[in-house]
C-alpha cells in the first residue's frame, strides 16, 4: 500500500495517538479524513492539514458509514487507522465494600472500544472490497488499536482490559475473514504513551511510571505509534499481527 495519494480514514483523529497518526499520514502524502466525536477539535486538526473531517460516534452505524463515505468520496479508501477508544471509568470486579462493578460502565467501555472498532472494520472493509486490486491483489489495510492492558490489565481495569483483549482476539480472525478480499488487518497494542492527557498528571507520578519501562525508560511518543501505522500499511506481508509498542514493559498487578 502506497501512502502518497491514498485516501486514509483515522478514527479518534482529533487528539492523542489518532491526531499523531492523521498528521503523520498527511505528511506522507495521504488524503486524510479525521473522524471524531469532538467536532471542534476535529475541525481544528483537519483545517490545519487541509483535510476532511467528520463528527460522530464510532459505535453508531450511520455516523461511521458517513465517515467511510467521506473518506472515499474522491477516490478509493486504502488505509484505515481505528484509534478511537478509551475508558469510561474503572473499578474492580467487586469493590472492597462488596459492590459489584457497575454494568453500565463495563458495557459502555466495551461498546466504545471493541464494538466501535468492529463497526469501523466491517464498514471500511466492505468499502475496500470494491477497490481495484493492487500488487499482490491488495485492496486496503486496516490498523486497529488495542493496549497492553489487553494482555496484563491491572487491578481496576476489568472493563478496559476486556475490551482491548477483544480487539487483540479479533485481529487474526478479521485478517482471515478479509483475506479473500485482499484487505489486511493488523493491530497495535501500546503501552504508556505520552499523549497530552499525561501533561496534566503530577510529575512524580509520570516519573515513577516512566522508570518502570525497561528501555527506553520513558513514555512512548505518539509519533512512534504513527510510524508503526505507516509500516503496517506499507509492508504487504504483515497481516493478522498484534505488535506491542511498549518499551518491553509488563504491567504490574496494580
Amino acid at each position: 500500500m502506497e501512502i502518497t495519494g491514498t485516501n486514509a480514514l483515522v478514527t479518534g483523529g482529533a487528539s492523542g495517538l489518532g491526531e499523531a497518526t492523521a498528521r503523520h499520514l498527511h505528511a506522507r502524502g495521504a488524503r486524510v479524513t479525521v473522524f471524531d466525536r469532538d467536532a471542534e477539535r476535529a475541525a481544528a486538526v483537519a483545517d490545519s492539514l487541509g483535510a476532511r473531517w467528520v463528527t460522530g460516534d464510532v459505535t453508531d452505524e450511520g455516523d461511521t458509514a458517513a465517515a467511510v463515505d467521506a473518506a472515499s468520496s474522491d477516490g478509493p479508501l486504502g488505509i484505515v487507522a481505528a484509534v478511537a477508544g478509551g475508558a469510561l471509568g474503572g473499578g474492580r470486579t467487586v469493590a472492597r465494600d462488596g459492590t459489584p462493578h457497575p454494568l453500565d460502565s463495563f458495557r459502555g467501555t466495551v461498546d466504545l472500544n471493541l464494538v466501535g472498532t468492529f463497526n469501523t472494520v466491517r464498514l471500511a472493509a466492505a468499502e475496500m472490497a470494491g477497490n481495484e486490486p493492487g500488487e499482490d491483489g491488495e485492496r486496503g489495510v486496516i490498523v486497529t488499536t488495542a493496549s497492553i492492558a489487553g494482555y496484563e490489565g491491572q487491578i481496576g481495569q476489568i472493563a478496559y482490559g476486556a475490551a482491548k483483549a477483544g480487539i487483540i482476539g479479533m485481529t487474526i480472525i478479521s485478517a482471515r475473514d478479509l483475506a479473500a478480499m485482499g484487505v489486511r488487518v493488523n493491530c497495535i497494542a501500546p503501552g504508556t504513551m505520552g499523549t497530552r492527557a499525561w501533561d496534566l498528571a503530577p510529575a512524580e507520578m509520570r516519573e515513577k511510571l516512566e522508570a518502570k519501562v525497561p528501555f527506553p525508560p520513558r513514555f512512548g511518543h505518539p509519533e512512534e505509534f504513527a510510524a508503526l501505522v505507516e509500516h503496517m500499511a506499507t509492508n504487504r506481508y504483515l497481516n493478522g499481527q498484534v505488535i506491542r509498542l511498549d518499551g518491553a514493559i509488563r504491567f504490574d498487578p496494580k
